[in-house]
């Protein structure tokens, strides 16, 4: 049975979060000052302390800095009712692992929690019967455009916002990507949730633009109650959080990334598999400049894989192999490998979001800007027996007209190699549910 320890000179206050704790099967220890919490802290050593700011004896800051030198493994979390700045950089400053306002939630609580503590297990708490029965992964689409938005009655039915899908799978709220469509989505979720908290996971699959670029309109994130994870690969030449707070400095938006009041944690992916939740997520770097990941995810009812930008391999290879100094052979070659690893990562997907930026005709001239070819994504889909395609990041030059023959063409492609492939283009507003044969709008 896990320990913590709550340092709280409130009675009222430590009695409710001890009762929290004990509902979770915690074995939980109290002390009322920061002298009594110190000692029992190394007498102890829980594997959690959670500790209030302004107490008698030994404030927050002086316990968290004598724990921290004697008590290396042991998490520490502040809990205080002052939302000062300054005190939270202090805390950390002085070895506080997380900073949490009061009044505190069990569902936040049990978020940071999560975060600190991976490894003690979590209690499974019986879900209402409504629940009980698996339910089937819910996808939306918020953003669908590449390069740039564009509104305005061209792109009325397919959308202009760009790339942002929102994943609900194993009781988890997935959200891939932060272009512009992330700001109708934050304005859904605040009218879902109202008043609760929420826990959200930010994927991020490259930094350009295009991708991030909503993020600073992400209503959530001003909420304090609110638990965003933001996971991504680094960039090109900066931290993922370096990038991230960059479009959000004073010469390009008033408030800074440190400002957002939620509890925003970004984390630098290092591995390729890892785990939100119950849903399991593999990656794999694309063809695109810069740092750029496609995900996989695999819910109970079905795998998801995005890759929004990529590009083929072949034509890229043999364009530039001489020079590389390498043989069309050797090209050919290469391209043929990293193609195969590709078909293996989306093998058997069930539902596959892939970059078709361009037309056949316009690739030709696009060779090297990092996006894939109608045929190439269609013929890529069918030798991975992916269930459906969804055809993603459209080109901001093109209107309604042109993705609905470009969905004809590909569908037309598959009927010609007998493969029982579907076929839609992606649509701002559509809902799918994984293993649904239609999309409601």
């Amino acid at each position: 049975m896990p320990r913590v320890l709550i340092i709280e000179d409130d009675a009222e206050s430590r009695r409710l979060i001890s009762d929290l704790f004990r509902r979770d099967d915690w074995n939980v220890l109290e002390a009322n000052d920061g002298d009594a919490g110190v000692e029992l802290a190394l007498r102890d050593r829980p594997e959690l302390i959670l500790c209030d700011l302004l107490m008698p004896k030994s404030n927050g800051f002086q316990v968290c800095r004598t724990i921290r030198e004697q008590l290396q493994p042991t998490k520490i979390i502040v809990v205080s009712g002052r939302d000062y700045r300054v005190d939270r950089t202090s805390a950390l400053q002085a070895g506080a692992d997380e900073y949490l306002l009061k009044p505190i939630t069990w569902e936040l609580l049990s978020s940071a929690i999560e975060r600190l503590l991976p490894e003690i297990p979590r209690r499974s708490r019986p879900k209402p019967a409504a629940e009980r029965e698996s339910t089937p992964a819910r996808i939306r689409f918020w953003g669908v455009r590449g390069s740039i938005p564009v509104p305005g009655k061209g792109t009325v039915r397919y959308g202009g916002n760009t790339s942002c899908v929102e994943v609900r799978a194993d009781g988890e709220i997935i959200i891939l990507d932060a272009g512009t469509g992330i700001r109708l989505l934050g304005l859904a979720l605040d009218k879902e949730f109202g008043p609760r908290s929420m826990k959200l996971t930010l994927l991020i699959s490259h930094t350009h633009w295009d991708h991030i670029q909503g993020l600073p309109f992400f209503s959530p994130a001003y909420n304090e109650k609110n638990v965003i994870r933001v996971l991504g690969y680094e960039g090109a030449r900066a931290g993922l959080a370096t990038i991230l707070a960059g479009q959000m400095e004073t010469p390009f938006f008033p408030v800074s990334l440190r400002e957002l009041p939620s509890h925003l944690a970004i984390e630098e992916l290092k591995e390729a598999e890892f785990q939100i939740g119950k849903v399991e997520v593999r990656s794999k770097f694309a063809n695109h400049p810069g740092i750029c990941a496609g995900y996989r995810l695999s819910a109970g009812s079905g795998s998801i894989a995005y890759f929004p930008d990529n590009e083929p391999y072949e034509p890229l290879k043999m364009q530039l192999a001489s020079r590389a100094g390498i043989s069309q052979e050797e090209a050919r070659d290469f391209a043929i490998a990293e193609r195969e690893k590709m078909v293996e990562f989306l093998q058997g997907c069930d539902f596959a979001i892939m970059d078709t930026q361009y037309t056949d005709e316009e690739y030709t001239d696009h060779i090297g800007w990092g996006h894939s070819s109608l045929s190439s994504v269609v013929s890529l889909a069918l030798d991975a027996n992916v269930g459906r395609l969804l055809l993603f990041h459209h080109d901001p030059n093109h209107d309604d007209e042109i993705i609905d023959k470009m969905v004809e063409r590909a569908r037309a492609l598959v009927a010609k190699s007998g493969k029982p492939l579907e076929v839609e283009a992606a649509r701002e507003g559509a809902e799918i549910l994984l293993g649904a044969k239609t999309a409601a709008a």
